[in-house]
């Protein structure tokens, strides 16, 4: 997990190092595109695998979901600083607890409507609206946090339903067609360089999943899910000393207040599914 929080913040920085001279969807676009070449390894996976009609309809509607999303995404980077954008995707896991409240018939107990009104209240901590203008990149943040939640939502749906690896290729394949016809209206001819950066982006985002799914299948998410408040932390130390964008100690304390609250989202669901597995004392020894 500290690999991963490192890769994603490699991602923002390049991100935000390329500013705002390509339109955030042609840089989105760009960036899943160039990623293709990871698939590579995949296609064997790929042929292999039978998708039904109703899968080829779940991968279509995610990757139109998930295509909104990196959109919103690539533009907040250019508008708001890095620490922002770092401490507010942290929202995503609460609009996916609730999503499953209201889409999947998942119990939403006490606790966890006080996690998520605690969440929603850090999100004001960071924004304070009254006491600074809000952006059109925090609006776009929000709207990236709830875009992202509604495709791991839709991922639950097509992973219990084919391999995890399709699953993966899917979400690129549909993404890059997805981003097409918007890079398209707004094309501007990229540089080199340009092309360079946004392969690294790749790179980086492609590693960061790789080890954040190794961390899952080493730990429970109780466990890996506190250190991801590091991203923040390296974040907001970047923003600073490469940026030059000043510390803004609301936005630490509000990033830090959402995590608390995702991190009990997530300890809560781990008690629950022990609870489920784990045979009373009365249970007859096997």
């Amino acid at each position: 997990m500290l690999i991963t929080g490192m890769c994603f913040v490699a991602v923002t920085a390049l991100v935000k190092f390329l500013g705002d001279r390509l339109p955030a969807a042609e840089m989105a676009f760009l960036r899943y595109l160039l990623g293709l070449v990871f698939l590579l390894p995949m296609l064997g996976s790929m042929r292999r695998t039978h998708v039904s009609a109703r899968m080829w309809g779940l991968f279509a509607a995610r990757g139109v979901v998930h295509s909104g999303a990196v959109i919103l995404w690539f533009f907040a980077m250019t508008q708001i600083p890095l620490a922002e954008v770092t401490a507010m995707n942290y929202l995503s896991p609460v609009y996916v607890t609730l999503g499953a409240a209201l889409f999947l018939g998942e119990r939403l107990a006490l606790r966890r409507v006080g996690a998520i009104l605690a969440a929603l209240i850090g999100a004001l901590i960071i924004l304070r609206p009254g006491f600074r203008e809000v952006s059109p990149g925090h609006i776009a943040m929000l709207f990236t946090a709830m875009a992202f939640g509604a495709s791991y939502l839709l991922a639950k749906f097509t992973v219990d339903g084919t391999n995890p690896t399709v699953v993966v290729a899917m979400l690129s394949i549909w993404v890059t067609v997805g981003l097409t016809p918007f890079a398209v209206v707004v094309w501007v001819t990229p540089t080199l360089i340009e092309l360079a950066i946004l392969f690294g982006v790749a790179c980086f985002a492609t590693g960061g999943h790789y080890a954040m799914t190794m961390a899952f299948a080493s730990a429970p998410m109780t466990v890996t899910q506190p250190v991801t408040f590091l991203q923040l932390v390296w974040a907001t130390a970047l923003g600073a000393l490469v940026f030059a964008e000043p510390v803004d100690i609301w936005v630490v304390c509000g990033g830090g207040v959402i995590l608390a609250a995702v991190s009990f989202i997530t300890w809560r669901e781990s008690v629950l599914k022990r609870r489920a597995i784990t045979p009373t004392d009365t249970a007859v020894k096997v």
